[in-house]
């Protein structure tokens, strides 16, 4: 049962009282229920249609009417009660099940949208930590299998309460015969709850072969160039064979509990229902109609309870993806980086300065066994002016780039904007400020003009031009089928590499900002696009503060200051022609190394 509250909490933070007028209105067709179909034998009975003696029933007395009423009005009175009831009872039902569906899908996208929700705006660290499939599978079919325990649970609700207004009509027709069977009932119960517990196991491995079948499908497409390339073919075949086949397993071994725990139940009532009636009449003298009234109401009963025992063990087989979905919501929420007041229109910042780091330490786990990424960080980057940041692979540039975004936090010593800490407060500002060109450009499976227009969804079209112009990819562009409303296949698939950046870049221009940041903007053009790059870089010098981290040197030649890390630390910095004059230095080594490469 602490699944059945665990739900029932979760459920009622959504839905509130309507949930328990839903309530309300299942007692009442319970009731309905017991009044149409239980009391119409002792009502034909009483009315001498069917010779059925039903005197000693509690309810006899509440119909002796009938007895003063020929019975050739009797039956179509009697008729009419019930159909009247019938008609209400349905009308209700409906829309309870209405009522139902409405709070099964509304959970269901309340369900989506608080993770989602919590997922965005949870800090860099937290992606750092997570595997991407595995939040993606937790954004589609964990939540999925959680509306499936909402439905359950529903489910539950409705049969406990009908099963609760029978039980009472039972007691209230014979305290002594129905206690007997409840007894009996909550014994078979007690011994049915191992089928609880293997649903439990059931639902945690299913959960955990659903997360290793996502995340292997993910990384497969995401690699299928390098899958082919290699003949990877078969293996991939071999693994996908294995895991669903582990997947078919356990879902054939559900529906074998599932089944064997249905057959218990019926099994059960067949040999209770002969016991019962056997003592009842040797035992407990039940008259006729008495004993007639109490097997109708247990043989309606008892599938209601075999539902119970159902219903049950679906919740507790979405439990484990239920409580994932929650956990991962908690740590969201505890990740948050800012909170974004409504109706609040937040300004980008303009730096006027400069952008600091003072005494700046940085580790991916903050415990004592993990060295620094970055130590010891002192850096002024001017505002309006192009500072460079290389170094050899691993040195720490892309993480002090994330540190200067905001994407992560120093654990020691301060990000200064124009003097003043970079926390929460400012944070969204400050990203409002930023363009980032990435190198491994991301464009969405859209037309060129959506991707465009993402980023400012009010652009004209002769600014979108301006900016494709700007990046040198204006050219290509006119070129294609569809010019700017050429779909570009997911990830930008149908472009080249260096197609991908250009367009990136334009985007990143069309967003007019204050700060750009090129993660190796050029990595993937050729000399002549790279010049062109170079250039339209130049042209912004002194319109905004230009943050680039360069591995091809000959794009950061025109650079107000070049920074040189190794090993996270700084160990040069000043302008490109003083640094590489010392040649034994480290960036003195990157310079002659490209040189010879590039001869």
């Amino acid at each position: 049962m602490t699944h059945v509250f665990y739900f029932l909490k979760q459920i009622h933070s959504y839905a509130g009282k309507i949930l328990y007028i839903n309530l309300l209105a299942m007692v009442f067709i319970s009731l309905l229920d017991g009044i149409g179909i239980l009391l119409l034998i002792p009502m034909i009975s009483m009315s001498g249609i069917v010779n059925l003696d039903a005197r000693d029933t509690p309810v006899s007395e509440m119909f002796t009417f009938l007895q003063d009423i020929p019975s050739t009005l009797g039956l179509p009175i009697i008729l009419a009660i019930y159909v009247l009831i019938v008609i209400g009872q349905n009308l209700l039902q409906r829309h309870i099940t209405i009522q139902n569906t409405i709070i099964q899908h509304g959970f269901f996208r309340f369900l989506r949208i608080e993770t989602y929700g919590s997922l965005l705006h949870a800090n860099w660290d937290f992606f750092i930590k997570h595997r991407k499939s595995d939040l993606i599978n937790l954004l589609t079919v964990e939540i999925a299998r959680s509306s499936a325990g909402t439905h359950s649970f529903l489910q539950f609700i409705a049969s406990l309460i009908f099963t609760f207004i029978q039980i009472g009509l039972a007691f209230w027709l014979s305290p002594n015969i129905t206690i007997f069977v409840l007894l009996c009932g909550l014994v078979l119960i007690f011994l049915n709850r191992k089928f609880l517990k293997r649903s439990l196991e059931l639902g945690s491995r299913n959960f955990t072969l659903g997360k290793e079948y996502h995340a292997g499908i993910t990384d497969q497409i995401n690699g299928i160039k390098d899958l082919k390339s290699n003949t990877l073919e078969e293996s991939r075949m071999e693994w996908f064979r294995k895991i669903t086949k582990g997947m078919q397993d356990e879902q054939i071994e559900y529906f074998k509990m599932k089944t064997t725990s249905q057959m218990y139940y019926k099994l059960s009532s067949a040999v209770l229902v002969a016991t019962f009636i056997f003592i009842a009449i040797n035992m407990f003298n039940a008259q006729s109609g008495q004993l007639m009234l109490i097997i109708i109401i247990f043989s309606r009963l008892w599938p209601k309870v075999a539902g119970i025992q159902g219903s049950l063990e679906q919740i507790a087989t979405t439990i484990p993806s239920f409580k994932a979905v929650k956990s991962l919501q908690d740590e969201c929420k505890s990740a948050k980086e800012f909170t974004l007041k409504e109706n609040h229109e937040l300004k980008s910042i303009q730096i006027t300065q400069e952008i600091e780091c003072r005494n700046v330490f940085f580790r991916y786990h903050q415990n004592g066994s993990v060295s620094y990424a970055l130590e010891d960080i002192n850096i002024v980057i001017p505002a309006n002016k192009m500072t460079a940041f290389v170094g050899r692979s691993g040195a720490g540039k892309s993480t002090l780039i994330d540190l200067l975004m905001g994407l992560n936090q120093p654990e020691k010593g301060l990000v200064l904007i124009d003097g003043k800490p970079l926390t929460n407060e400012n944070l969204l500002s400050l990203r409002r400020a930023i363009s980032y060109v990435p190198q491994d450009p991301f464009l969405f499976n859209a037309s060129i003009r959506e991707n465009l227009e993402l980023v400012v969804p009010d652009t004209t079209e002769d600014q979108i031009w301006e900016a494709l112009d700007f990046s040198s990819a204006a050219e290509f562009v006119r070129k294609l089928p569809q010019g700017l409303d050429t779909l570009i296949g997911d990830r930008g698939i149908r472009l080249s590499g260096g197609e991908r950046q250009r367009i990136v870049l334009a985007r990143a221009i069309l967003r007019n900002p204050s700060i750009l940041v090129l993660d190796e903007a050029t990595s993937a053009l050729d000399t002549e696009n790279e010049a062109k790059i170079q250039q339209a870089i130049d042209r912004l010098k002194g319109k905004m503060t230009i943050v680039v981290i360069a591995h091809r040197l000959s794009t950061i030649r025109n650079a107000d200051q070049v920074v040189v890390l190794d090993q996270g630390s700084i160990i040069q910095k000043g302008e490109f022609g003083q640094l590489a004059k010392d040649k034994r230095s480290v960036f003195g080594h990157l310079l002659s190394n490209q040189m010879e490469a590039s001869l």
